[in-house]
């Protein structure tokens, strides 16, 4: 197979079996699951950590191939840092759930005739400094005025993944829309934010793409997972 397969690819051994069962189509499979390392279009590093987001991801959480990640990301240069930040982002996102949930709490509440608890509100500094710096995203309003203190406080952690000074601006961007476009996710108002803000600091459409493409090499998992499962219930005695 002219894919390479060794320890330290996207999925090291665990296609073996299926080149020997099926070698035309494990060769397609991997060609276009391996293109985003392959084509050149991101460096190494970059690949290797949108690829740790993907499987890092509170959508996600697969531990096999986090670890894998880790690995192939530090043995493509990153840091440390670099690597917490990654894990970081993937536990930021789980805010969709108030971005979904909190607006339709509002309807809900319209509906039965329930208002939210008044009072003055506290001061929110991390709030206002995603906003100093155009990354306060519009679908936080709802859940913001709901209850200002918890967001604040979300956000205090959320605003040193962009003050940080680990990565660019475009490269944030772009783990960004893989993290809202992986197929565990499919965040359709995130992917379009990053996409807009990736153009706007830089990134190519061919970059773009490239970190879809690695969306997509995610679906190799079914038969890197599956494949070896199969081999050992065929050889189970049959009941």
């Amino acid at each position: 197979m002219s894919i390479d397969t060794t320890e330290n690819s996207p999925w090291a051994s665990s296609l073996d079996k299926l080149e020997e069962w099926d070698p035309e189509g494990a060769e397609a499979l991997l060609r276009v699951g391996a293109s985003p390392w392959t084509s050149g279009v991101l460096p190494r590093k970059e690949v290797e950590l949108i690829s740790l987001a993907l499987h890092c991801a509170c959508t996600n959480l697969n531990e096999p191939g986090t670890r894998r990640q880790i690995r192939a990301a530090l043995d493509a240069g990153a840091t440390r840092d670099e690597v917490l930040w990654v894990l970081k982002g993937g536990a930021a996102m789980a805010l969709h759930s108030c971005s979904l949930g909190v607006p339709i709490l509002l309807e809900e509440m319209k509906a039965a005739g329930v208002t939210a608890p008044g009072g003055p509100k506290p001061e929110t500094p991390a709030c206002d400094a995603m906003k100093a710096m155009g990354q306060w995203n519009t679908a936080w309003d709802p859940f913001y005025e709901l209850s200002p203190l918890w967001t604040e406080e979300f956000l205090a952690f959320g605003v040193g993944l962009y003050t940080g000074g680990l990565f660019t601006p475009k490269f944030i961007e772009l783990i960004s829309i893989a993290f809202d476009a992986s197929v565990t996710h499919m965040y359709a108002p995130g992917v379009r934010r990053h996409i807009k803000g990736a153009l706007a600091a830089g990134a190519t459409p061919e970059e773009i793409m490239a970190v879809l493409q690695l969306c997509i090499s995610m679906g190799l998992q079914a038969v890197a997972q599956g494949v070896p499962i199969l081999a050992e219930e065929l050889e189970k005695p049959s009941t």
